[in-house]
C-alpha cells in the first residue's frame, strides 16, 4: 500500500482524541499526518490539555502536495472558518475527490466549500441544521461514508471513522 500524506487543519481548542486517535491510526498504517494551521512552529492546546506542534502555515501549503484531509472537532472548527483560507483549501479536496475525514465539528469546515448539495453527511448534533442548510442529507449514525467524504458524529464513533478513513486510504 502507498503512504499517503494527510492534511490536518487544526488549531486551539480542538476535541483532543479526536485528532490523536485517527494520526495514530493513520501513522500506525504507514500515512504520514501533517498538521496545518494559520501559523507553522506554534503549540496549540486541545481541550483537555493535549499538546501538539503545527507543522505548516495554511499560507505555505498547497492541496496538490497532499492526499487526505483530516478535520477534527472540538472548537477548532469554527475557529478555523473565521479564515476563508480554510474552507478554500478543504473545498480543493472535495473537489478532486480527494479523501476527506470530518468528525464532530469538522463538517463545519466542509459548509464552507458550498459543495454539500445532496452529500450524506454527519456530525455532531448541534451543526446538524446547519449541514442540512448547506444542502447536505443529514444522517444519526456512527460512521457516513458519501464517495470520499467520511463522517462521524462525536468521539464515540472514533473506531468506526477510523475504520472507514483507513479503508478509502487504501485505494
Amino acid at each position: 500500500m502507498m503512504s499517503k500524506k494527510i492534511a490536518t487543519v487544526i488549531t486551539d481548542l480542538f476535541e483532543d482524541v479526536e485528532f490523536t486517535e485517527p494520526a495514530k491510526a493513520f501513522e500506525a498504517a504507514g500515512h504520514e499526518v501533517v498538521t496545518i494551521e494559520k501559523e507553522a512552529g506554534k503549540e496549540i492546546t486541545g481541550k483537555h490539555g493535549e499538546k501538539i506542534m503545527i507543522d505548516k502555515a495554511i499560507g505555505d501549503v498547497t492541496p496538490a502536495d497532499y492526499d487526505a484531509l483530516l478535520i477534527p472537532g472540538g472548537f477548532s472548527p469554527d475557529l478555523l472558518r473565521a479564515d476563508d483560507r480554510f474552507g478554500e483549501f478543504a473545498k480543493a479536496f472535495v473537489q478532486e475527490s480527494k479523501p476527506v475525514f470530518a468528525i464532530c465539528h469538522g463538517p463545519q469546515v466542509l459548509i464552507d466549500t458550498d459543495l454539500l448539495q445532496g452529500i450524506d453527511i454527519t456530525g455532531y448534533r448541534s451543526i446538524r441544521n446547519d449541514l442540512k442548510n448547506a444542502g447536505a442529507n443529514y444522517k444519526d449514525e456512527e460512521v457516513v461514508v458519501s464517495s470520499n467524504i467520511v463522517t462521524s458524529r462525536t468521539p464515540d464513533d472514533i473506531p468506526a471513522f477510523n475504520r472507514e478513513s483507513l479503508k478509502l486510504l487504501s485505494k
